[in-house]
């Protein structure tokens, strides 16, 4: 379901992984039903959108013409929704159908919509990062998370910015069908069946660069380069040269956390990269990002990313070396 100025991996993201699936499934059982049928919806009142990159997309019908049972309907974002520029009948007959179908989703801003229509009321939510402060204003009575990839509350579904909207298909594609037709599809296209670790939106380094602050935004490259090392307030304030308690404050204002649990991050996603990229011991691992000792790295895996270190590094040998057979 999608409206005018349609993002348009939003859309084409997810209808890929629900047509490989129905194609792969076909192919390994041959002669049965096709287990997804697709169609692209508008929420206009005409069937032609163009994408808000040019692209013209012809729907297959517009949702006042939609008929007969939906089993999942996903609504992707786009300049319109974001705008909250769709058609109030639009939004009635989302809240009206959404009363009878099995599992209602968004991709990235179309969470805006189901906001709108009341879906988002005491259900913990995301969208994209960027968006997550506009949709806690639109659905004051939701619980916003800017942190998740996708988050499922009972049979609602909204997931985070633009490729997001593949992990949740797959997602909906492993409950329907199971984890093996699932993990076929995600090696097929190239991706993680769940990215591990419930993975953050964005990198801690990446938000780093965000901040408008430039002593912040250069602090990252030295910090990465000495991640060994106690990296204690007192030691980032003066490479910054400011008082421990000035830079404390300010670096847990503009970044919305404090700098201990920040550099953790920064470790935790070093240690990510060296698990999937070398071959290197934990122990190695744990002591070139700073944890100290591998039982050190090993809670403190356990409590961010819900997986141990060694888990997560069989689990992406496992899809690196699924991928390339493919």
């Amino acid at each position: 379901m999608s409206g005018p100025d349609v993002e348009i991996l939003d859309l084409i993201g997810p209808l890929q992984v629900f047509a490989r699936a129905s194609d792969m499934h076909r192919r390994a059982s041959l002669g049965s039903a096709p287990i997804y049928s697709v169609e692209i919806v508008s929420i206009s009142s005409s069937r032609s959108l163009i994408a808000n990159c040019g692209v013209r997309i012809s729907a297959d019908r517009t949702f006042r013409k939609v008929r007969g049972k939906i089993d999942t309907l996903l609504v992707a974002g786009g300049d319109a929704i974001e705008q909250n520029k769709i058609d109030p009948e639009a939004v009635r007959w989302l809240k009206r159908i959404a009363r009878r179908i099995r599992r209602v989703g968004s991709v990235c801003t179309g969470a805006m919509l189901l906001a709108r229509a009341g879906l988002l009321d005491g259900r913990r939510a995301t969208t994209h990062w960027n968006w997550c402060q506009t949709l806690i204003k639109r659905a004051p009575r939701a619980r916003v998370d800017s942190n998740p990839i996708f988050v499922r509350d009972e049979n609602i579904y909204t997931s985070a910015g633009v490729t997001a909207g593949m992990d949740l298909a797959l997602a909906l594609v492993e409950e329907d069908h199971g984890s093996q037709l699932a993990l076929q599809v995600a090696r097929n296209l190239v991706l993680y069946l769940r990215r591990p670790g419930g993975q953050s939106q964005f990198s801690a380094a990446l938000s780093l660069q965000l901040t408008d602050r430039k002593p912040l935004r250069e602090l990252e490259a030295w910090v990465l380069d000495n991640l060994q090392r106690p990296l204690t307030v007192p030691l980032l304030a003066q490479r910054v040269a400011m008082s421990p308690r000035n830079f404390a404050r300010v670096f847990t204002n503009e970044m919305k956390t404090t700098p201990a649990k920040f550099i953790e991050r920064l470790r935790v996603e070093a240690a990510r990269r060296r698990l999937e990229e070398s071959q290197n011991s934990m122990e190695m691992i744990a002591d070139e990002c700073g944890f100290g000792n591998i039982n050190s790295m090993r809670n403190v895996f356990q409590r961010t990313l819900k997986i141990a270190p060694g888990q997560y590094r069989r689990h992406f040998r496992h899809v690196k070396h699924s991928a390339k057979k493919n």
